[in-house]
């Protein structure tokens, strides 16, 4: 197996990690990390295979040791089905989904294309920062909506996810697990006094059945308490990476004003992806793609990769709308039994979101940079003014 260097923090890769992609896939469908210590694979191929793979999976079969400061953090994230394997994985799952189901987000259209075009109609005068203008609102507020909590807490679940999420990033610090591990505590803390009230006086809200179903004795309280800080995190979190990258490649590659189509969210995901590293762990010895692991051996799958592998899409540095619905579909929400279910959510945000922001002509100001937030990617801040400023 070929081994290469680049540190994940390295400002260039920051900015740019699509050259050291293209440095890593003519090496063969497994290359040696040496920064993170582990294969990883960069081809559509691979990735795709991998995660569709039984023999891999997301828990650990040796955990190490957790210091007492990390412990809030994992008495949520040791209850999320993101982390979980079946059979525990299929309970809680199949429990939620009888909650999160397609219908339901569907019938959410209206309400998501009437909040973009309220926060597309306050944006100001001038130069202004479209992240926390429209794109951290809009998928909070939604999901707040979905499971029924106040709108007006908002910026709390904005900054209790910003710190869990903290606990994935490359090159974290003390600190960081500190304030994930406060942040989960607050957070568990919060939805408590939800599902007391829920309780009370049930609605017709996500938390209001996940409660119906605890109560069933199918999903425990922990559980429930862990599924909806899943919805909020990993929902808000891409979500709000995908708008701003999103923002950026239409206007730059000069299609700023086209009619958005799920054809446009597809290249919108698959261009400049908001998750590029998701682990898994061999759960037996295995072989994969002729190279011996060994079981807990960590495998990382490089989304942002497979998203530009010339063999899957051609000229996959160009951004083209046009190459959907033909070319196979981006890997962003994964495959097989975790396949994202948040997924038909995600995508009516970006078609409404981005449906709403085309209304008004949008420049950058500024040049925009990446945050050094890696395993995910997305921009520190986007200013832009509109034609109203003009």
């Amino acid at each position: 197996m070929e081994r290469v260097r680049q540190s994940p923090t390295d400002p260039a890769f920051v900015q740019d990690p699509y050259t050291f992609y293209d440095r890593l896939r003519p090496l063969g469908p497994l290359a040696w990390w040496e920064d993170y210590a582990m294969p990883v694979a960069a081809s559509r191929a691979a990735v795709d295979a991998l995660l569709r793979d039984r023999r891999l999976g997301r828990e650990d079969p040796f955990p190490p040791a957790r210091p007492a400061h990390q412990a809030g953090f994992w008495a949520v994230e040791d209850h999320s089905m993101l982390e979980l394997e079946p059979p525990r994985h299929t309970r809680l799952r199949g429990q939620v989904l009888r909650a999160f189901t397609s219908r339901r987000i569907a019938a959410m259209a209206p309400e998501i294309a009437a909040l973009a075009a309220e926060l597309v109609a306050a944006f100001p005068t001038g130069p202004f920062e479209l992240l926390d203008a429209f794109a951290r609102p809009l998928p909070v507020r939604v999901i707040a909506r979905l499971l029924g909590v106040p709108e007006a807490d908002a910026p709390d679940l904005l900054r209790w996810s910003n710190a869990m999420v903290g606990m994935y990033q490359a090159g974290r610090t003390r600190a960081h697990e500190v304030a994930a591990a406060g942040a989960a505590r607050d957070f568990t803390a919060y939805l408590g006094d939800v599902f007391a009230a829920r309780t009370r006086r049930p609605g017709d809200d996500l938390v209001s059945q996940l409660l119906a179903v605890e109560a069933e004795g199918t999903l425990s309280r922990a559980e429930v308490n862990a599924t909806c800080i899943l919805l909020l995190n990993a929902g808000h979190e891409a979500t709000v990476h995908t708008l701003g990258n999103g923002v950026r490649a239409l206007v730059e590659a000069g299609l700023w004003g086209a009619e958005p189509t799920p054809a446009l969210v597809e290249e919108v995901l698959r261009f400049d992806a908001p998750l590029h590293l998701f682990t898994r762990y061999a759960q037996e010895d295995v072989e994969l793609f002729g190279h011996p692991l060994r079981r807990g051996q960590q495998v990382g799958l490089l989304l942002g990769a497979a998203n530009r592998d010339p063999t899957a899409y051609a000229e996959p540095d160009r951004f083209d709308p046009a190459r959907f619905p033909d070319a196979p579909p981006p890997v962003g929400f994964g495959a097989g039994l975790h396949f994202c279910l948040g997924a038909p959510l995600a995508r009516l945000e970006l078609l409404e979101g981005l449906r709403a922001l085309m209304t008004v002509p949008l420049r950058l100001v500024e040049p925009p940079r990446y945050a050094d937030i890696y395993h995910f990617h997305g921009l520190e801040r986007l200013v832009v003014e509109t034609a109203k400023s003009s």
